[in-house]
């Protein structure tokens, strides 16, 4: 919602502004649909050229979550820490292999299924999934798992910064569009000399949006667009620091409350729970501490 809050307000101001100046919407609009044409078509060309496609879906996911007042609901959160909690007290009193079924097939895990937040992303539930697997299996010592798991994050955070990377390519290349798109209307308007001073304004009045539509969809959407992606970014890697204390916690020795404790400190202090609510949240699941 704030994200179309902050639209609104670039395109109302932009808009209110160049009216109170005496401009006519006119010459911003049909007049210079050409312009239009050709800045939004080549630098929709210029996205899929320079992303596949999965990195072309990765963005449109990345863009529909920028819609969400937060990126990652406080409930996620929550969830997640009282996830680990009732994972983490199974385990410590059947051992690890009491949480094999759990992980091996999530999808049928009673624990899980409480928790669709989790269970319904895949990529979450791959993240604590693997971790744990090797650990369960004895193929990993617990001191290994930590630089495993810091290297899982390492490549989620590649992934993550791709998006922002391509629309900054297209939001720093807007501008030098816009000047294409003028430079174009410009030559069809020196063909039209003869047609008289008000057919010659108008023309270049319209190539000149493409200069103005460049700088203006950069600065006022794109660019922005990017960095709060790139915000974003920050508490959806949080959740999955969050896992990986977590893990890293409890099969470092941990109790699974003081574990659930270390993951708490990996939240964003915006959306942090108190210790104490954490503490009485996972009490009242009734698995016991």
């Amino acid at each position: 919602m704030t994200l179309i809050i902050g639209f609104i307000v670039v395109l109302a101001a932009t808009i209110a502004g160049y009216l109170f100046a005496g401009g006519s919407l006119l010459a911003l609009t049909i007049a210079a649909w050409p312009e239009y044409l050709i800045i939004f078509g080549i630098s929709i060309g210029l996205l899929v050229i320079a992303s596949p496609m999965s990195l072309l879906k990765s963005i449109l996911n990345k863009i529909k979550i920028s819609f969400r007042n937060q990126a990652v609901p406080t409930e996620d959160y929550l969830d997640a820490l009282k996830l680990l909690y009732e994972l983490f007290t199974k385990a410590r009193r059947g051992g690890l292999i009491a949480i094999e079924d759990d992980v091996v097939t999530p999808d049928q895990s009673q624990i899980f299924q409480k928790y669709p937040s989790f269970l319904n992303d895949h990529e979450r539930r791959e993240f604590l999934c693997n971790g744990l697997k090797p650990i369960i299996d004895g193929r990993l010592k617990p001191e290994q798992l930590a630089a495993m798991l810091e290297g899982d994050l390492e490549s989620k955070h590649e992934d993550f910064h791709l998006p922002v990377q391509t629309l900054n390519l297209v939001g720093d290349s807007l501008p030098g569009i816009g000047i294409v798109a003028a430079v174009m209307g410009i030559i069809n308007t020196m063909g039209s000399i003869s047609q008289g001073a008000e057919k010659v304004g108008i023309k270049v009045g319209a190539a000149l949006v493409g200069t103005f539509l460049g700088v203006f969809v950069a600065y006022g959407f794109v660019n922005p667009l990017a960095a709060r992606i790139k915000l974003n970014n920050v508490y959806e890697l949080q959740y999955f620091t969050l896992l990986m204390k977590g893990i890293v916690g409890f099969t470092g020795g941990m109790a699974p409350l003081m574990a659930v404790e270390y993951a708490r400190r990996a939240i964003d202090p915006a959306f942090q729970p108190s210790s104490d609510e954490v503490e009485n949240m996972v009490k009242s699941l009734g698995t016991g501490a």
